[in-house]
């Protein structure tokens, strides 16, 4: 039977937010989409079979990561990323820029080699080039492959952040050409740019001549303000081409989401959900709730009553604190689970509410609450 090819189709608008539907040959993606984050192959505490029974249809697995530990290689020899992980969901793979950018302990750009950096793990050099990080993605096997880009660290330095965009578009044009042709699989541009209107739309512009699957922006959640990502998407909201995916990367609270989705955005990513569940931060429709806090040592009802999925609702506020208090492994794996299922009932309350021409009103009654 003939591979399904990679698609997208806009179903229902409100506005600049929109329902869409990613097609691809391991399964249908439903938008705007939140993607537990796989760093390592893995998503921290929590079971893919769990994972899926929350309703995530697509995770994010990282290139760089996965090329320190444990090679390109020796996921190939598996058969790829979804064999070695026992994973049956699209994945989508990053493209290792950032964390060239945000761990590696000694790193230097070079326009021809690419990135030329240590490991965090070992101190071991290694060079990740354009050509590199699409042939360690293909090797990898996943569905949606990021070109190679630079993410600078935040900064009002428009110099830096222009040099910085230029060789992005320059990487990019790379990537397209080692990525070649391949119908089942999307390859998405990444919009850099900074904080700088002008230097966001002409990176669009450049992309869209390159032309890709789908369009990421970068580049944000890297210490600015809420304010200012979303007045960056603000510039670039009306000149996204509306028939491709829009995706924001590492991105993030409930309240970025909400903000987001307003301004046009399809797919997002972040550690938050499982990282938070891991110190005992939780995400409710109520708020955030502090597990560890004394207040919850004899409150015997659950984080929320009203979620019946994986039986999360049977564990009292005052059983988490016990565990957490007792470093309990449990702790991590039932915070993390509630909070991705958390993410995924407010994507799908957020699509629910775009089909019926709500949204704006969803997104103000929760906007600051959560």
């Amino acid at each position: 039977m003939a591979l399904k090819k990679f698609a997208f189709n806009v179903l229902k608008k409100d506005k600049f937010a929109r329902c869409g539907l990613i097609e691809t040959h391991r399964g249908n993606i439903h938008t705007p989409a939140f993607m537990p984050v796989g760093t390592q192959a893995t998503v921290k505490a929590c079971t893919i079979d769990d994972i899926k029974k929350t309703g995530s249809e697509i995770i994010l697995s990282n290139t760089y990561h996965l090329m320190i530990r444990p090679g390109v290689e020796r996921i190939k020899s598996a058969g790829g990323i979804h064999h070695f992980m026992n994973c049956d969901l699209p994945i989508l793979t990053d493209s290792g820029g950032f964390q060239v950018m945000s761990l590696s302990k000694l790193n230097k750009i070079d326009r021809e080699k690419g990135a030329i950096f240590n490991s965090h793990v070992d101190g071991k050099k290694f060079y990740l080039s354009p050509e590199e990080s699409i042939r360690i993605q293909l090797g990898l096997n996943s569905d949606i492959v990021m070109i190679m880009d630079e993410c600078p660290k935040k900064t009002n330095d428009y110099k830096i952040i222009k040099n910085s965009m230029d060789l992005s578009i320059y990487w990019a044009e790379r990537s397209k050409k080692a990525f070649g042709k391949n119908p089942h699989k999307a390859l998405f541009g990444i919009v850099q740019g900074g904080l700088f209107k002008d230097l966001r739309l002409k990176s669009l512009k450049e992309l869209m001549k390159i032309g890709f699957d789908g369009y990421a922006i970068g580049g944000l959640a890297v210490g600015e303000t809420q304010n200012e990502m979303f007045s960056t998407l603000d510039v670039i909201k009306e000149f996204l081409p509306t028939e491709k995916p829009h995706y924001l990367m590492g991105v993030g609270t409930p309240s970025d989401i909400l903000g987001a989705v307003k301004r046009g955005i399809d797919m997002f990513d972040c550690v938050l959900p499982t990282r938070s569940g891991r110190t005992g931060l939780a995400f409710t429709w109520q708020g955030r709730i502090n597990i560890k806090n004394n207040k919850y040592q004899n409150d015997n009802t659950p984080l929320d009553p009203s979620c019946d999925n994986l039986n999360l609702n049977r564990y009292s506020k005052n059983y988490l604190n016990h565990l957490f208090n007792t470093n309990e492994i449990l702790a991590s794996m039932l915070l993390s689970l509630h909070n991705i299922n958390f993410y995924q009932e407010l994507m799908a309350s957020i699509r629910n509410n775009i089909n019926e021409g709500t949204f704006n009103q969803f997104h103000d009654k929760y906007i600051d609450k959560l």
